[in-house]
């Protein structure tokens, strides 16, 4: 009886392993794109944000001076500026120790993080400032006597501020987002009414509390017995969670 040479083919080790190298050749250009995919859409949000925050910035700068003839900055370098902070945002996020306070009151993570940020856009709007030094023909080791005699340190100082006061708003935003969830997130700013809102608010509270006395009164077994009026009681909690969790708009 002859054999099916494509059969045997399929189980020679040479071809098995042929077919192994070709996966794993295949596979690392999917996982370099894959992590360069993810690295952009980090980087996507604060580009945007600084994009729209810098040339705001530059817009109303640029009116104060209007009646003077002068422009201090322009749209290319709001430009820059964004995608300079981009990548430090994505440099920042790598760090081991930026999830520190993840855990500890908001207002500890808001803070570490601003701060850890501001310190990368620093030193990488040194960076970009050094590279320039040397793109225009001048040595890299008399850039610390540029700094210290032709830089200027008031324009620097006053675009970090800014920048401070741009990654604490954007800081906030990231963190009160994670905390409530990007849905209800746009549910609490596009959905609901105020009044509403505190209704909700104070009905959920009352809500919570029984269910807590009702869990110091009973036994887990009660509740998972469907005849006991604890577990009755606990269903009639939970459905108007349910209704209060959603009203409408």
């Amino acid at each position: 009886m002859k054999s099916n040479p494509l059969l045997q083919d399929a189980r020679d080790p040479h071809t098995q392993a042929s077919a192994g190298r070709a996966g794993a050749a295949f596979a690392l250009p999917r996982r370099i794109g894959a992590r360069i995919l993810r690295e952009l859409r980090g980087a996507l949000p604060p580009t945007i944000f600084f994009f729209v925050g810098f040339n705001f910035i530059v817009l109303t700068t640029n009116l104060l001076v209007a009646r003077y003839a002068v422009a201090v900055s322009n749209f290319m370098l709001a430009t820059v500026a964004a995608l300079v902070v981009g990548k430090a945002v994505i440099t920042a996020n790598t760090m081991p120790f930026f999830k520190l306070f993840d855990r500890a009151p908001l207002i500890q993570p808001i803070l570490f993080k601003t701060a850890i940020y501001w310190v990368a856009v620093f030193f990488a709007r040194l960076g970009e400032r050094f590279v320039h030094f040397c793109i225009e023909g001048n040595r890299p080791q008399d850039f610390v006597a540029y700094l210290m005699s032709d830089f200027s340190w008031h324009r620097f100082i006053a675009i970090s501020l800014w920048i401070f006061v741009l990654f604490l708003i954007y800081v906030t935003a990231s963190e009160f987002s994670q905390l409530f969830g990007p849905a209800e997130m746009r549910r609490l700013l596009f959905a609901y009414r105020p009044s509403e809102l505190q209704l909700n608010r104070r009905q959920r509270a009352r809500e919570l509390m029984r269910l807590n006395r009702l869990e110091d009164e009973h036994e887990v077994d009660a509740f998972r017995d469907p005849a006991s009026a604890a577990h009755h009681k606990l269903v009639e909690i939970i459905e108007r969670l349910a209704r209060t969790r959603r009203p409408q708009p």
